[in-house]
């Protein structure tokens, strides 16, 4: 093989591997920067995760389990070690030559501290703590429902924003179709400038329609974003609406009374923030036992084992010793104290007793408001429907006719005006429907009981 055609096939080689290297960089920067698709089931996963709501909720729970821990503690007595160096300025001795105050003197030992209430008092702290965590889980599932239900809003808040961009550009196209037609027959003689003005004006019209849906989408899609935790390379999935999206299939079933009834029964059962409350009127209870306790004594028990070394060592030294005490702290005045502290705890009880039944008011008219939404909603669907095929039978038929000279302009402008404003109608209320179906279940509790409520 000569030199030349060695060198040549090396240069080919090395054009051949530069190439590969900068196809598979192109095809690895379009997988990279592909455009994820999610669900709303997808959405709601992602949102729980990188939520910051929910982490604080989450660290509230961390904490209240610390705080039991705390309580447990109290009921377990202390061991504690102790020791102590103490040099004199002087040594003395008795005048039999007796060491009285040594040179150096060396304690140390250890001691076993428990103290208790005669009340109860410290099993009291401990059952306050108990219902703490449970009350903290309570909350936390809260947050977790109104984070999914604002999930939810913002999902639907795109799609709806989607198919009004859908609508606008039909109507750009319609009336760019009509301004063609009126331009054609306007050549001709059959119309006059003003029916192409009309259509001009319209066209524009449209065309700023258009971009004002644009960027409404693109703000529904920040919102989302933002409310997730996403990235705007995003794309939305839309689940397709069936017949059983339009009935509330979480009633509950062997409900006797009207639906919204039911739906408020099922609401005080199952409302985690309801559930709270009730658990802070026990705590509130238990508080008020807790600072009633502060008058009965406080016993403490002691054990200590303690060595002690001298140098000289003196006639009186005992060198190691073991004893167990016995104290009772009662006290009699304390300036007010503990009466201004059990009358805090009883306020704050009924202030825990008030909370509860206002805010279980507000719960029954926030399901009675989402129930009524709901079915306003599912009863003009039908109806807008109805009037969306009429529109566009409408607007087909006006749309010959002016094609044929027997309707002007201001016919076709007013048959597509009723055809997108039908369109809009039904779009928001099917959205609109969805929506508020998601409320209706954050109402009564049923968002975040089970990844089952969440599919349905």
């Amino acid at each position: 093989m000569s030199f030349e055609n060695f060198a040549l096939k090396k240069k080919n080689y090395k054009i051949l591997l530069i190439s590969i290297i900068i196809i598979s960089s192109i095809i690895a920067a379009d997988i990279a920067s592909a455009t994820k698709e999610y669900t709303l089931e997808e959405l709601y996963a992602i949102a729980l995760e990188n939520s910051e709501k929910i982490r604080i909720s989450e660290e509230e729970l961390f904490i209240s389990e610390r705080v039991k821990d705390k309580a447990i503690s109290v009921l377990l007595p202390k061991v504690s070690a102790f020791g102590g160096y103490t040099r004199f300025s002087e040594e003395k001795i008795s005048a039999t030559r007796g060491v009285i105050q040594p040179q150096d003197s060396v304690l140390w030992g250890v001691r076993l501290d428990q103290s208790f209430s005669l009340s109860g008092r410290e099993l009291t702290a401990l059952n306050i703590s108990s219902k703490g965590i449970e009350k903290s889980k309570y909350d936390l599932y809260a947050a977790k429902e109104s984070y999914l239900l604002n999930v939810a809003l913002a999902y639907y808040d795109v799609l709806r924003a989607k198919k009004i961009l859908d609508i606008t550009q039909s109507n750009v196209e319609r009336l760019t179709k009509h301004r063609d037609a009126a331009l054609t027959r306007l050549k001709i003689g059959e119309v006059t400038k003003t029916a192409l003005l009309r259509a001009e004006a319209e066209l524009s019209g449209a065309i700023s329609d258009r971009i004002r849906a644009e960027n409404s989408l693109k703000l529904s899609k920040s919102i989302l974003a933002r409310v997730v935790g996403l990235d705007d390379n995003f794309v939305i999935k839309e689940t397709p609406i069936i017949a059983q999206s339009y009935e509330l299939d979480f009633l509950m079933p062997n409900c006797t009374t009207p639906a919204v009834e039911c739906l408020k029964q099922s609401a005080f059962s199952q409302r985690s923030d309801l559930k709270s409350l009730e658990i802070q009127k026990k705590i509130s209870e238990n508080q008020v036992k807790y600072a009633k306790g502060a008058y009965f004594p406080t016993v403490l028990i002691e054990g200590v084992w303690a060595r002690k070394d001298e140098d000289p060592i003196s006639a009186s030294l005992i060198k190691e010793n073991i004893y167990g005490a016995i104290k009772i702290n009662f006290p009699f005045f304390e300036g007010g104290l503990r009466r201004a502290e059990v009358k805090e705890t009883e306020a704050r009880k009924r202030q825990a007793e008030l909370l509860y039944e206002d805010t279980k008011k507000t719960i029954s008219i926030e399901v009675e408001n989402a129930y009524l939404d709901f079915n306003t909603l599912k009863g003009i669907l039908k109806s807008l429907e109805d009037q969306l095929a009429f529109a566009r039978d409408n607007f087909n038929s006006v749309n010959k006719q002016f094609e044929f000279g027997l309707a002007n302009s201001i016919d076709v402008m007013d048959a597509n005006t009723l055809l997108i404003t039908a369109e809009r109608q039904l779009s928001d209320a099917i959205y609109g429907l969805q929506a508020s179906k998601t409320r209706v279940k954050k109402a009564i509790g049923v968002l975040y009981n089970s990844r089952e409520s969440i599919r349905n």
